[in-house]
């Protein structure tokens, strides 16, 4: 299942739809940390993923 469908045009949509996968992610008990290869054809760049926890500060949303 992906998002294709949906147009990026900024970081900040980025960050949005990345928060949202998390959120999906960690509420249907997946564990997100860690490193995540994503491959991606001959066609596009390969990336790789890091994701870790951090401490919420009082201002957090």
């Amino acid at each position: 299942m992906t998002s294709e469908a949906t147009s990026l045009t900024s970081k900040e949509g980025l960050n949005a739809e990345l928060k949202a996968l998390l959120r999906r992610a960690y509420e249907n008990e997946i564990d997100v940390e860690g490193g995540f290869e994503c491959r991606n054809g001959v066609e596009h760049p390969d990336w790789d993923v890091i994701v870790t926890e951090v401490e919420k500060n009082e201002h957090s949303e």
